[in-house]
Order: C-alpha cells, then structure tokens, then sequence
C-alpha cells in the first residue's frame, strides 16, 4: 500500500511540473529551432552566427573564460562545439517536454543552465536577463530532477504498460516514478540552499545585486586598451572590449595622439576610421573589429592589434606620447605610448 502510495505521490508531483516542463523544455527547444529552421544561425559566414554571439561572452564569464577563448580562438572547433551545443538544446528541449527520461533530460537542463549562467550571466541592457535564465534553469532542472514526470508523459506511458525497463532501478533515476534516495528532504534542503547561494554569489559577482553598488555591465561600451608602441614609424596598439551591449559594437570616430603638451600629432576622424586598412588589423577571435560605413566598428568580446603608418607625420621620438580613442556615444580610453 505505501509503494502505491509513494507512486501517486509522485505522479501528482510530476503533473504539478507539467508547466515548467513544456516552457523549459521549449525554452531550449526554441533555440535549435531559431538556429536551423526559422533562419540559418549556424553559418560562419552569415550575419547573427551563433559563434560571434558566443565570443560575446568571453569578457566576463565565470570560471570557463579559458574554454571560450580557446573556442573562439579557434573557429573549426568552435562551429563543431556549437552544433552539437545546438543538437543537445533541441534533443534535451523536446523530449523534457514530452517526458521521456525527464530526469535525465533535467541534468542536461541543469547544465546548460550552468553553462549560460557562468558564461553570459553578466549580459542584460535593461533587465539582468541571461542571469535570471540561468539561474532559473538551473533550479528547474534540480526541481524536474526530483519530481520526474507524472501524468501527460512518455514515461508515464512506458510504466502504465509495464514495460520491463520501468521496473529497473536505472529508470527511477534516469526516468520517472519514485526516486529511491533515502533521506530525501535532507537532500532537496542541501540541494536547494546550494543553488540559492549560486544564485546570491552569482547575482553580487555579476551585477553587486546583494550589496554595495549595483552596475550593470551590458550598457556602456568599455575598450581596454594596451601594448601601445612607436616602432619603424608605426603606431601600434592592442583594442580588447570588455563592456556594452551585445547586440552592437562600439563606434569608433576617433584615434588621436598627443604629445605631452596635449597638442594633437595624429588625427583621424570617423570618415578616415571607415576606411581603415584590414590588412592593418590584426583580430585575436571570432568577434572582429573592422572598418563601418562611418566608423571602426568594435564588437563586444573583440580583440585586435591595430597599426598605423606615421610616415610623414611630425614627431620627436624622445617625446611621451599618449594614445586616445574616443566612442560615438562620447566614452573615451587613452594610454601612454611605451617607449
């Protein structure tokens, strides 16, 4: 009487979830289906590649900063690493959905979960938007997890019809139907207080959203500049944006040099960036930095070397030069010329 209890008990629980499940499960169904269906996200060579929005990531990921810049760093591994990224998505959306294996399918929820949180928990312009996915997920996929699926559910189906693998123990835990762990509420408070604290720590390491100051760090453009030499006549010089929204880059209307008086040596405006010389930009990733319609274009998550040809410009090689770069929106970083 008590098994038949426990399996109702968890059927109700499974039906309980049944929301969750077909909004997660299409939440990551969807993105396969943005990506190969609705339109072609997964071509090198097309606008909206899936691997240039990943190199969006790079700036201020969590503890996986390393494997994205290696990816990015590398585009033939990267675009075998995003389409399976992308199988993954749709096989795990769509059969969380339908409830076969849900438990299985809720660690590959819990998962990417993690892997958006860690990667692009720091992204949102107006909201703290891939942070809230993350996390989230991440606490869908541990519920999911402990529920299974009840009625309306593949698996539901499998153990009406007793099939001989539902009665295995494996499938209690890769499936649906009692979960035999001892100590259970122990575990789900353990498992839930874990990821509250990930959720805390995440959402202070991201965005200060539990004390001190809050930012945000998707709204204002932020380049890093260094490595800045005069060598041969060339002007040279490392861009790295750190900061800023995703969905464009910063533009460039301006790179100047003054010496130490501040008077300017080198000027070139929006017009002069537009034409700049890809032969003279040297990109590290997939994000590229190069020339607009009206401006240098730096997209979030780029990095490159930039030169510039001084020849026939009037400069004292003993003088201290400083390096300044001015956005269209107004920001402006400078450096001091090494020596």
């Amino acid at each position: 009487m008590k098994q038949f209890t426990d399996k109702q008990s968890f059927n109700m629980t499974g039906l309980f979830t049944l929301s969750i499940r077909l909004v997660i499960g299409w939440t990551y169904f969807s993105a396969f289906w943005r990506r190969l269906v609705l339109e072609n996200k997964l071509n090198p060579e097309e606008a909206g590649y899936i691997g240039e929005k990943f190199n969006h990531f790079l700036p201020n990921a969590l503890g996986i900063k390393p494997l994205i810049e290696y990816l990015v760093s590398n585009p033939d591994v990267l675009w075998w690493n995003m389409v399976a990224f992308t199988i993954i998505e749709g096989i795990v959306g769509l059969l969380i959905m339908f409830g076969f294996f849900t438990r299985l399918m809720s660690i590959g929820v819990f998962f990417l979960a993690m892997g958006i949180l860690l990667g692009s928990g720091w992204i949102g312009t107006t909201c703290l938007d891939e942070w809230q996915i993350g996390v989230l997920g991440i606490a869908s996929g541990f519920a999911l997890f402990l529920s299974g699926s009840g009625y309306y559910s593949m698996d539901k189906f499998f153990m009406d019809r007793k099939y001989k693998f539902t009665e295995t123990k494996w499938f209690s835990f890769l499936g649906s139907g009692v979960l035999p762990i001892r100590n259970l509420k122990q575990i789900v408070l353990v498992g839930a207080l874990a990821i509250f604290a990930l959720t805390l720590y995440t959402n202070q390491y991201f965005h200060g959203g539990v004390f001190g100051t809050l930012h945000n760090k998707s709204v204002k453009p932020k380049v890093e500049l260094s490595d800045a030499s005069i060598k041969n006549n060339t002007l040279e010089f490392e861009v790295f944006r750190v900061e800023g929204a995703d969905v464009y880059g910063s533009f460039l209307i301006g790179i100047q040099l003054l010496d130490s008086n501040g008077n300017i040596v080198l000027n070139k405006n929006g017009a002069d960036l537009s034409k700049f010389n890809l032969d003279n930009i040297s990109n590290y990733y997939i994000a590229k930095v190069k020339p607009g319609k009206h401006s240098l274009i730096i997209p979030l998550g780029a990095k490159a070397i930039l030169s510039m040809n001084l020849e026939g410009m009037k400069y004292a090689k003993n003088e201290t030069y400083k390096l300044k770069l001015i956005d269209i929106s107004g920001a402006e970083w400078e450096i001091q010329i090494e020596k």
